[in-house]
């Protein structure tokens, strides 16, 4: 099984130039906990940007949401498959990296998609795969 099978393709980006609003915009109407910013002009992935971003760097630092930029809150050169990627390969990352979501790039570092926990728990057959995925990436740092 590969990423392309598991992936979830409609995937709404932003700007870093966007708000800090306009990025949760996005998230509550896609029901998403991340945004992938790419480059205005190249539409490459420059990094993503999650709701716990956001609360922590926008809200929890007394910014406003309608003035704060995504540029500020971006995590630069997130951990990243390719469709054609293995869905184990991208269990082992997201088990490696205790991330949640991987998105999926194209040979020009575009996104084409993004693998979540939730596309993990609904397409991969596996349970064992699945169960073990969710316990490495709960567990605490320390």
């Amino acid at each position: 099984m590969t990423c392309k099978e598991v992936m979830t393709t409609r995937v709404t980006t932003c700007f870093p130039g966007a708000s800090a609003q306009a990025a949760a915009l996005i998230m509550s109407e896609e029901d998403v906990g991340i945004v992938p910013v790419i480059d205005p002009e190249t539409h490459r992935l420059l990094g993503v940007v999650t709701d716990r971003d956001l609360c922590l760097d926008v809200i929890a630092a007394g910014k406003h949401p309608r003035e704060a930029h995504v540029a500020e809150s971006l995590h630069p050169q997130p951990v990243t498959c390719r469709p054609d990627d293995s869905i184990e390969t991208c269990l082992h990352l997201m088990q490696q990296h205790q991330v949640r979501r991987i998105p999926i790039i194209d040979d020009h570092g575009v996104c084409v998609g993004i693998v979540a926990q939730k596309d993990i728990a609904l397409r991969v057959p596996e349970p064992s795969a699945v169960h073990e995925t969710v316990r490495e990436i709960s567990k605490s740092a320390g």
